[in-house]
Order: C-alpha cells, then sequence, then structure tokens
C-alpha cells in the first residue's frame, strides 16, 4: 500500500506562530466568559460546571431537574424524591430571584427623524391620513395605513412627549372671567 505523501517528511518547527496566542486563543474557546457578574464572582474553576451550579442552587440539567413523571395504571404510595443538594452559596440565587423580579424598563424609542416626520403630518394635516398619504414630504410613499401605524407608535413610545406636541398644537385657551 502506498503512503500518503507528507508521512515520511521530516516536521519542522513554525516560528512564525505565537504558540502563546494560540494557547490563550483556547482557553478562551474553552472557558467562555459569563456574562452574569454574581455568577462569575462565584465560579470556581476548578470545579466542573454541574457541580459549581449545583453549589449555587441552579440546575445543570433541566430535565432532570423537573423530570417530567410518566402516568401510571398502579398507583404507588412510594414516591422518589430527587437527592437534596447543599447549596453552599444562596447569595447567588437570592440576587438572581431579585433581579428577575424587577420590573422591566420599556426601552423601546423612535428614530428623531420618525418623530419629526409623525408631528409634520400631525401638524399639518390633524386626523386626515389620505391627506397624509399624498403629501410631498411622504418620501417612502407610505400608505395611510402605515402613516397611521407609525403615529400609534409614535403616541406609544413617547406619551407625554405627544401629549405636549398635541397641547401646542391647540394653541392658547381663553381666559374665561
Amino acid at each position: 500500500m502506498p503512503k500518503a505523501k507528507q508521512s515520511n517528511r521530516r516536521k519542522k518547527f513554525d516560528f512564525n506562530t505565537d504558540r502563546k496566542k494560540l494557547k490563550k486563543k483556547l482557553f478562551k474557546k474553552n472557558n467562555p466568559r459569563i456574562e452574569n457578574a454574581q455568577i462569575r464572582n462565584a465560579w470556581d474553576d476548578k470545579k466542573s460546571t454541574a457541580r459549581n451550579l449545583q453549589e449555587m442552587g441552579l440546575a445543570f440539567d433541566p430535565n432532570r431537574a423537573l423530570p417530567i413523571k410518566k402516568p401510571r395504571l398502579v398507583i404507588e404510595d412510594t414516591q422518589a424524591e430527587a437527592p437534596v443538594h447543599v447549596v453552599t452559596k444562596p447569595y447567588v440565587l437570592k440576587h438572581l430571584e431579585d433581579e428577575a423580579s424587577r420590573p422591566e424598563k420599556d426601552s423601546k424609542t423612535l428614530s428623531s427623524d420618525l418623530i419629526e416626520y409623525a408631528q409634520y403630518m400631525i401638524r399639518e394635516h390633524g386626523d386626515d391620513y389620505k391627506a397624509m398619504a399624498r403629501d410631498e414630504k411622504n418620501y417612502y410613499q407610505d400608505t395611510p395605513k402605515q402613516i397611521r401605524r407609525k403615529i400609534n407608535e409614535y403616541r406609544r413610545c413617547h406619551p407625554q412627549h405627544y401629549d405636549a406636541f398635541v397641547s401646542s398644537l391647540a394653541g392658547p385657551q381663553p381666559m374665561v372671567q
């Protein structure tokens, strides 16, 4: 049988590759960065992933943590309980629960161009969406429904801003004596 071409060639050291960089690259690939600060601080590199998560009170395998029980025809009184693991780092779990219980901020916002566009259309045409569609500033040739959707999105994302804008359009109210 013939040999492979490179099997009898002498191995040469490659002076152009940086061995230190290759080792760092391999280390980064094998141990990715943990995003959560609490878990990262409590992590022990000498222990396995499953062991670290077990000590923090987190599940490594969700199928084992919450097993789906199969329905049985014969009901037995003996229930197999999962072994209770000792949680040595409960502060991580508590911090994660506190973080999850906080309400999430609505970070949705619109571009300044879209806000200006919606304000211009409302200022010029009021609620006449067909007139807005025929307007010369309708560069993207939006249909009346698309314009209505954009204005509703502006109303939903910036309610205080929208109310202030609409009240400024109404003009000054005459004082009643």
